[in-house]
């Protein structure tokens, strides 16, 4: 398949540089940045797969409750202003 590719001029001469030095093929080097770029996992997951978990409740039924437990909450602060 071939595909065109629109490049600024410095963006074109530094892959040739690039390409040059490394005496690879624009399309060599194309097709690598871009089987590195579609192998990255980029799921919601997998960017907060760190954070998830990490301050505990203590709660296991938080997520399931949470809008019971939510009206609790809004309803002490409203009694708590009158």
């Amino acid at each position: 398949m071939t595909l065109t590719v629109k490049l600024d001029r410095e963006l074109e001469s530094e892959l040739a540089r690039r390409c040059a030095a490394d005496r690879a093929t624009k399309s060599a080097v194309v097709q690598a940045a871009l089987r590195d770029y579609l192998g990255r996992t980029r799921s919601p997951y997998a960017l907060g797969k760190d954070l998830f978990g990490r301050h505990a409740s203590g709660r296991p039924d938080l997520s399931a409750r949470r809008r019971e437990l939510y009206a609790r909450l809004t309803d002490a602060k409203r009694r708590a202003r009158r």
